[in-house]
This record gives structure tokens, C-alpha cells and sequence, in this order.
């Protein structure tokens, strides 16, 4: 059995409809799982930037990256995973609280990983964690015996350090996008 390792790539995208479809399209149809999917807008509102985890091996991920260039609106890919990197994702995990021994020990662990209580009642508490994949898996398995009862996750956002810069100058060229009936640019006029 071969071991699937987990392949972070970034992408630069143009912020139109369907680019989220077109690219998840694209790993469906070569057979890829999403572990994680997390897309939001830049500094430059016509580009979103894409963090996407996904299961395979290094070369896989580089076939992966030359795939997602050749769709239309994507502008530029890295294979993040393959450099030095900074990677976070966030959880908002409810757990049982009910009684001293519970609250103790939500304490207790809080306090070993980069995790808080923002919300605490009678019955529950809702903890927060930005970390790596990794650290919030274990606080997450330290916490099941304690009572999980409802957890939600961004998925993984990352970024090359220091001067690895994923960035675009993109305009959008207004005037070929209305001379193209659908929206796309057309290159080559």
C-alpha cells in the first residue's frame, strides 16, 4: 500500500462565477480528493486566492498544479507544501461542560495548546484554536473523551515564507470582457 502524503497548492484566481466549480471539476475529474477547500478574496478585490489540501504524492501535486494553470481564469499556482511555509486552520469546537470535572479539564487543555474558551454557559463551552493541521487534530482527539457535541472548520490557508510571494498585478480588461459574450477574456485580440 503507498503512503498518500498531503499537497498544499495555492492559486490565484480571477473572483467571477464558476471558478470555484471549473477547478473543483477539474480534481474531480482526475480522480483527486479535497481533504480541504478554502477560497477568499485579496488585497486586489478581482482576485480570490484558493488553499487547497490535497491527497497525493509529490508528483501528483505537480501535475496537479500544471492542470489548474491551464484553466482559463486561474492566474498563477503554487505547490506551497514543497517550500517552506506557514499554514493555519481554524476550529470552533463546542464540547461538554456540565459538570466541575469537565470545565477543569477543558481548562487544563486549553492551556497546552494556542486555544481559548470565547463562549462559555452552563452546559457547554465553545473553544477556538488557529494552528496547524496537526495541532488541531490533537486537540481535537484529547477533547472527544470530554464530550464534542458540535465542531466546525475553515480548512487550511497558507502561505511561502519569507520573500516566496504569491501575488498578481491582474486588471481585469473591461473592455474585452464586454466584446466576449460570456464573460471570458479573449486573448490573442
Amino acid at each position: 500500500m503507498t503512503q498518500v502524503n498531503k499537497q498544499i497548492l495555492v492559486a490565484l484566481v480571477e473572483n467571477k462565477p464558476g471558478v470555484l466549480n471549473r477547478v473543483v471539476s477539474m480534481l474531480r475529474r482526475r480522480n483527486f480528493n479535497i481533504d480541504s477547500l478554502t477560497v477568499g478574496r485579496t488585497h486586489n478585490p478581482h482576485i480570490s486566492r484558493m488553499t487547497m489540501v490535497v491527497d497525493a504524492e509529490k508528483g501528483n501535486g505537480r501535475r496537479i498544479a500544471a492542470n489548474l494553470l491551464k484553466l482559463v481564469n486561474v492566474m498563477d499556482v503554487r505547490l506551497v507544501s514543497e517550500e517552506p511555509n506557514v499554514s493555519r486552520d481554524l476550529a470552533l469546537i463546542k464540547v461538554r461542560t456540565d459538570d466541575v470535572e469537565s470545565r477543569n479539564s477543558v481548562t487544563l487543555i486549553c492551556d497546552r495548546y494556542p486555544a481559548r474558551i470565547v463562549d462559555i454557559g452552563p452546559k457547554v463551552a465553545i473553544l477556538e484554536i488557529a494552528a496547524q493541521e496537526d495541532i488541531v487534530e490533537s486537540l481535537i482527539r484529547e477533547l472527544e473523551p470530554i464530550g464534542i457535541l458540535e465542531m466546525v472548520r475553515t480548512g487550511v490557508v497558507a502561505m511561502g515564507r519569507g520573500i516566496r510571494i504569491l501575488d498578481s498585478d491582474y486588471e481585469p480588461n473591461v473592455a474585452l470582457q464586454e466584446a466576449s459574450p460570456n464573460g471570458y477574456q479573449v486573448y490573442g485580440v
